[in-house]
């Protein structure tokens, strides 16, 4: 297949992350406690959106000739790919990793993922070691892996991933998301306002369409505006109504008698159901 990129060393460890999420599938299943085949679905397409961006042409052209493709590529590992595969995880499925996941549980904090995910993002777009991961492929490889990390420590506060804090409700993630994307439309805007070639390797390649370098720059800061924009709308949109939700549902227990600590607690871990049942 012309400009795919069939790694074995890039290819493998899907592969074996996708059999992994399989086979802890078949197992639940057959404990009767399947999850949701949509959360199943987000994780097959968390696996797709990964082999589309190490694989496919536009790793092709992002590492030969295009800042552009390259954007592509970057939002793909850093924010569309770990959004999905969070989304297609559940507690059951996680629980055989909890002896790795509560070692590091700190590094999920919100405020501490949010800063690692933007020094992440902002450290590998300075020039030197973005034109570092162009010319050598060990530096390339640790790219590709800091802004996987960085998207699912920053995406796994909003989807609670693993318990977080009580402070950290649904407007508290609204505003979450907010703040994600304003950093990261101040980088955007960078790229599409500047006036000078940013990445010498671009300036002296072929690109794709004969565009100019200042132009596939112009290009790449487009695509990481519509996409955060895009994104953002969804996520917002999603928890705007889910916060619709809590607060009738607080209502609801509250004019029951209930005790307002406990309502809050319930309502913001998902327990309300069992305190409607224990009452």
């Amino acid at each position: 297949m012309r400009h795919w990129t069939l790694d074995p060393l890039q290819l493998l460890p899907l592969a074996l992350l996708a059999l992994a999420y399989a086979m802890r599938v078949r197992t639940l299943r057959r404990r009767g406690r399947p999850p949701p085949p949509w959360r199943v679905a987000l994780f097959a397409l968390g696996i797709a959106l990964l082999v589309v961006a190490l694989a496919s042409p536009i790793a092709y052209y992002g590492e030969e000739s295009s800042f552009a493709f390259h954007m592509v590529q970057h939002v793909i590992l850093g924010d569309l790919a770990p959004l999905a595969l969070l989304g297609g995880v559940t507690g059951p499925i996680l629980r055989p990793l909890l002896f790795l996941v509560h070692p590091l549980r700190h590094l999920f904090h919100p405020l501490g993922a949010l800063a690692a995910w933007a020094l992440i993002l902002y450290s590998w777009h300075l020039p030197v070691p973005y034109e570092a991961a162009l010319h050598h492929d060990s530096v390339h490889a640790l790219e590709h892996a800091a802004f996987f990390t960085g998207g699912i420590l920053m995406w796994a506060p909003v989807l609670e991933t693993v318990p977080m804090p009580e402070w950290f409700g649904t407007g508290a993630k609204m505003g979450y998301v907010a703040v994600v994307r304003v950093v990261e439309t101040v980088l955007g805007n960078v790229f599409i306002w500047a006036n000078s070639v940013f990445y010498d390797f671009y300036a002296g390649v072929q690109r794709p369409w004969g565009i100019s370098a200042i132009d596939d720059q112009r290009i790449a800061g487009s695509v990481m505006m519509i996409e955060g924009s895009l994104v953002t709308i969804g996520a917002l949109s999603w928890l705007f109504l889910r916060l619709a939700e809590e607060g009738e549902l607080r209502q609801r227990l509250l004019e029951r008698g209930l005790d307002p600590r406990a309502v809050r607690r319930a309502v913001r871990y998902g327990r309300a159901k069992e305190l409607e049942q224990a009452r």
